[in-house]
């Protein structure tokens, strides 16, 4: 435990920390309380719930391409704040248009205030990756994972609790107050100009077209560059194939064999006992990573996971479903920290956001893809227990490659992973 007190001490870590919990609270809360509003106000369209989701993945797609590149070329601080002060005043907005009645505005906002959201990601992780230094990343990156286990434990019953005590309009005030209060944590911190701009000052003006695809196309050359760097962003190619699968294959193998009758309420409990798994899992990991290789714990982490997915599949009882469920969770965020505290120790700072820029559109075409792929074959040429074989067996795979490269690539590549100047300089030759 003492390594994360000691990261916690840090005054800008905390601060920069305490704004991703806030501006996701922020998020999480508006959004589903939203959710619930649209059912109630509209119970014999569920289009319009299934719709406001897709508000909130559509922007991706729209803004990735420019993400990575602010992020590396403007005042990162700035960034992350205004994104949040921006959604601070969109939330205010959409308070407007629900009391109006104005449901297409109010899908634009929402799609407004997802794209804006996309920003605060890149510029975030670039500053902790610069507040840090080497041997705190794994820690930071367990308190990330924990944080987001939190949510994915509390945050719909937040949401629920927020709209059934306060009203749509008190969930969306709250929402304003969450992004306003993480704007000025972040505002808050004193960073250095050689974190925030590690590229130098640039204008708005200076960002054209030409010079947007060019850093664009620079942040695939760099990860294609470093064979190391390239291998972990293939990782979290993984990590959507899970996050599309697991989306709805556990609700699938309880209506279909498990519980037809009561699918529901076992969903509810599967995703406490999901979410309680990762955040155990989460502190596990944390601490494991003071004292293991991230290689390590990205392999086993896989390999675990992949084997009891591939089991889940056949099981016939529900308290097995659960058991096996669990341990699942309890092992699946060594990968995602071996992964996010590996990964700032060896891209060079000014390329941070532009590596970002990558992570999140590869992440979500594998999800996309691994959904599709279930939305065309499942079950009339694949069964659920054939959906658990492969998203596990690809777990599988995916760690017996890792375990076959990664410490040898560890090791060949240590001296210019922790020093990322010759690599910058490199790359730009």
């Amino acid at each position: 435990m003492k390594p994360l007190f000691e990261v916690l001490r840090i005054p800008n870590y905390r601060n920069l920390l305490l704004a991703a919990f806030t501006s996701q609270m922020g998020s999480v809360i508006g959004l589903t309380a939203f959710m619930f509003y649209l059912l109630d106000r509209f119970s014999g369209q569920p289009f319009y719930a299934t719709l406001s989701e897709l508000m909130q993945s559509l922007p991706a797609l729209s803004v990735f391409f420019f993400v990575g590149v602010l992020a590396d070329r403007m005042d990162r601080q700035k960034i992350a704040a205004n994104c949040d002060w921006i959604n601070a005043l969109l939330s205010l907005a959409l308070l407007v248009m629900v009391q109006w009645d104005w449901v297409p505005l109010i899908f634009a906002v929402l799609f407004i205030r997802s794209a804006v959201s996309r920003f605060f990601f890149p510029a975030e992780q670039a500053l902790v990756q610069g507040v840090l230094t080497d041997k705190d990343y794994s820690v930071a990156a367990g308190l990330n994972q924990m944080m987001g286990s939190l949510f994915l434990l509390f945050g719909t019953a937040l949401g629920a609790a927020a709209y059934w005590k306060l009203g749509i309009s008190g969930a969306l005030l709250l929402d304003a107050v969450s992004f306003a209060v993480s704007g000025l944590l972040i505002r808050s911190c004193r960073i250095g100009e050689a974190v925030r701009l590690p590229n130098g000052r640039h204008t708005w003006g200076q960002l054209n077209f030409r010079v947007i695809v060019s850093d664009f196309a620079d942040g695939l050359r760099y990860i294609l560059g470093h064979k190391l760097l390239s291998m972990l962003v293939a990782g979290f190619a993984v990590f959507g194939i899970i996050n599309g699968g697991m989306s709805i294959m556990p609700v699938f193998i309880l209506k279909y064999k498990l519980a037809p009758q009561t699918y529901e309420e076992h969903a509810v409990w599967l995703g406490i006992l999901f979410g309680t798994g990762l955040l155990l899992g989460s502190l596990a990991a944390s601490l494991l990573a003071a004292k293991c290789k991230p290689y390590h714990l990205i392999i086993g982490g896989l390999m675990s996971s992949g084997l009891l997915l591939g089991l889940c599949g056949w099981v016939t009882s529900i308290p097995y479903f659960y058991v096996i469920s669990f341990i699942v969770a309890f092992t699946l965020p060594a990968v995602n920290i071996g992964l996010g505290g590996w990964l700032p120790r060896i891209v060079d700072p000014g390329r941070m956001g532009r590596v970002q820029g990558w992570i999140g559109p590869l992440m979500m075409l594998t999800q996309s893809v691994t959904l599709g792929l279930i939305a065309l074959f499942f079950p009339s040429r694949i069964g659920i227990e054939g959906l658990f074989l492969i998203v596990g067996g690809c777990f599988l795979v995916t760690g017996l490659y890792y375990f076959a490269v990664l410490p040898r690539q560890y090791r060949e590549d240590a001296a210019v992973a922790a020093s990322p100047v010759p690599a910058a300089e490199e790359a730009s030759a």
